[in-house]
């Protein structure tokens, strides 16, 4: 796994070594920019999918511990210290697992990583195909529009995403 980390980030490392070297004028460089926007899109895509997953996980712990408890509670006639284990150390997971949802918000961040990425791929097409707001322009307005708007997107993510940690941090404190 580390290699094949230290592998990616080395040819992310030699391609952005590669454009740098080339003579691009703004045009270019803003036609680089929208192609790697896709890697952008890739990646908060990928973060709101392993966020889901987690979430979806953690969700199921919580759903199907509680049942579960209930029903050894309630098999339980307290005679049976066997149940009484698996019964607390079940409730204390669920509670764990309540408790890390709550405080990691991993459904919140997956919602905005990909509404993230849909809207930079919803500009990407219209940039692409002069849609919308891009109609009418002629290629490097388009590109010099997609790149700021790009950059207004994943700076408003940034700070949905500190918002996030300052709401967790506030309920730390108010704890």
């Amino acid at each position: 796994m580390v290699a094949k980390t230290t592998a990616f980030r080395d040819a992310l490392q030699d391609r952005q070594s590669a454009a740098a070297e080339l003579p691009l004028d703004v045009a270019s460089g803003l036609r680089v920019y929208r192609e790697a926007s896709l890697d952008v899109i890739d990646s908060y895509r990928t973060r709101a999918s392993r966020n889901r997953r987690v979430h979806n996980l953690f969700q199921l712990i919580i759903i199907s511990g509680s049942i579960v408890v209930s029903t050894l509670t309630a098999m339980n006639e307290g005679s049976n210290s066997a149940f009484s284990i698996a019964t607390s150390t079940l409730s204390a997971l669920v509670g764990v697992s309540a408790g890390v949802t709550g405080y990691f918000k991993f459904r919140e961040r997956g919602t905005t990583s990909q509404a993230t990425a849909d809207e930079i791929e919803k500009n990407y097409n219209a940039s692409q195909f002069q849609l919308d707001e891009y109609n009418g322009m002629d290629e490097r307005q388009r590109l010099i529009r997609y790149a700021g708007t790009v950059e207004r997107l994943k700076e408003e993510q940034r700070k949905r995403e500190l918002q996030l940690e300052q709401s967790t941090s506030r309920d730390e404190r108010s704890a």
